[in-house]
């Protein structure tokens, strides 16, 4: 797990949040996405300066891994000098070695927040989930963590002022908020009274900004005015150059002639990001084979 000493803003790891929400309900399934309804609570990994470290620690650990609901599996939980904020060893189990930086000695209350990220590892391990390189995987890592209703102490864990800065995990303080948002939508949580970080809680704040604005993008009904004139526009061209699927311009709606005549859009399922494909007619209801979300278009 990685702590970077400057702190980068933004959504430049979207494509790849977006592709880890998809993997994550693919591997899960609805009913296994569902299963997580509710997230890790404040006091279950809270940590006081006169707890015991080790013990304290291991507490922490154990509630977080009957948060992504691990197998009773011993985490053992030990301090060192090191590079990175923390590292895992993945084995078969059924105890795992996490390792923090021995600077959590001194900053306790961010100690959950490590362990969340690594304990998450030790889950994909066990899902047989991971992408390509390390940059997209450690990626997935903090996706599935916030998604799962852990990682919203990574985020809790953001701070920056004049002087000094700090962040864990690989996604920035605004992807993290907008995995929460993600989260936050689909299990009718307010995950913002958690924050004990005035920056984490503005950042949560943008990242649900951009979340909300997948739920407004055409075909969507709830397009604006803006959206639905482009939408048009690149309608009515795709009906008049039959071809390969287009685009349109800076959308993620494609459109494409079916075999049997007449024109079909795909885009993204706002929830999921599975793509989900319909007929040009009008007024349709389309339901995500994946996350089973009910979208009203306006195709």
């Amino acid at each position: 797990m990685a702590n970077g000493s400057e702190v980068v803003h933004g959504f430049p790891h979207l494509d790849t949040v977006r592709a880890a929400i998809t993997a994550l309900h693919k591997r899960l399934s609805y009913d296994g996405v569902r299963a997580y309804a509710g997230s890790v609570p404040p006091a279950d990994v809270a940590f006081a300066d006169d707890d015991d470290l080790h013990l304290g620690a291991q507490r922490v650990a154990h509630a977080l891994v009957r948060q992504l609901r691990l197998p009773e599996a011993r985490m053992i939980v030990s301090f060192r000098e090191m590079h990175h904020a923390a590292s895992v060893e993945l084995t078969a189990g059924p105890e795992y070695f996490i390792e923090l930086n021995d600077r959590f000695r001194r900053h306790r209350r961010d100690i959950g927040a490590a362990l969340a990220h690594e304990i998450t590892h030790v889950l994909l391990h066990r899902l047989g989930l991971e992408f390509h390189g390390t940059r997209d995987n450690e990626i997935l890592t903090d996706t599935v963590a916030t998604y799962l209703g852990a990682g919203w102490l990574l985020l809790d864990a953001y701070r920056e002022d004049e002087v000094s800065s700090q962040k864990l995990g690989y996604l920035t303080p605004e992807e993290f908020g907008y995995v929460l948002a993600k989260r936050a939508l689909v299990f009718d949580e307010d995950p913002s009274v958690w924050f004990t970080s005035p920056q984490g809680y503005t950042a949560y704040t943008k990242g649900r900004d951009r979340a909300l604005r997948d739920g407004r993008q055409p075909p969507l009904s709830a397009a604006g005015w803006n959206g639905r004139r482009r939408y048009a526009k690149d309608r009515r061209y795709a009906a008049d150059h039959p071809g390969p699927d287009r685009p349109g311009h800076g959308s993620p709606y494609a459109f494409e002639h079916a075999p049997g005549g007449g024109l079909r859009v795909s885009f993204p399922c706002p929830t999921c990001h599975q793509r989900i494909r319909v007929p040009v007619r009008g007024r349709v209801r389309a339901r995500c084979g994946l996350c089973r979300t009910i979208l009203e278009c306006d195709t």
